[in-house]
């Protein structure tokens, strides 16, 4: 009698909110040999999503097209997939215990003299900091993600501490939930801010590790 193994799960699958800039990240390379798939988000209601280790939201996808597919994601999650959501999504309209402040963006910070945006990495024994360094992290920001709960853990923060990342393996056990308000996949998309295509090339390779 033989044994049938469990089908092993796809690594890596990301959401495709119908902009160009989704296309160009997720559809081209250098990026596009990450993704098992890519899934339009019309189509992820009818989609198996525990089939994927990994599921990324890019940023920017439309929150009020998020908000229905909530409890979808919450259930990959309690089922050991990992939610990767990315920055101007605002999870806190679609997540539970998620706060989001919102801050002016400064996007010329980078011509004073000797300046520094102040983004670091926080747990340098985290694995992804052996990929993510802070020039990589580092463009602008849009917003930040504190308070945190004891479950979420900063991964990058402000200067000022305040969380632009965390990870978070309880409340969703066995899965993982990590958010960011670093928005890659946008720039990247749009052909500028080079940080952003360096960023991806590290984060990418880091989610494809496991």
């Amino acid at each position: 009698m033989t044994i049938e193994q469990a089908p092993q799960k796809k690594s890596i699958a990301a959401i495709d909110g119908g902009f160009s800039y989704h296309h160009q990240s997720l559809r081209c390379e250098p990026f596009a040999h990450f993704f098992d798939e890519v899934i339009y988000i019309r189509d992820v209601p009818l989609t198996d999503l525990t089939q994927f280790g990994t599921l990324i939201i890019p940023c920017r996808t439309n929150a009020f097209h998020l908000a229905p597919l909530s409890e979808q994601f919450q259930s990959y999650m309690k089922a050991g997939g990992r939610l990767v959501v990315m920055g101007e999504t605002f999870p806190d309209r679609w997540l539970p215990n998620i706060s989001f402040t919102g801050m002016e963006t400064n996007f010329w910070w980078w011509l004073e003299k000797g300046a520094d945006l102040g983004v670091r990495i926080v747990d340098t024994n985290h694995p992804m900091s052996a990929h993510v360094t802070k020039e990589g992290a580092t463009w602008h920001l849009h917003g930040t993600l504190d308070p945190l709960t004891k479950n979420q853990q900063s991964l990058i923060a402000s200067q000022n501490g305040e969380c632009l990342m965390f990870e978070d393996v309880s409340s969703y056990a066995p899965g993982t939930l990590l958010v960011t308000t670093l928005d890659p996949f946008y720039h990247h998309g749009c052909h500028f801010m080079p940080a952003t295509t360096v960023f991806l090339d590290r984060f990418l390779t880091w989610l494809s590790e496991g």
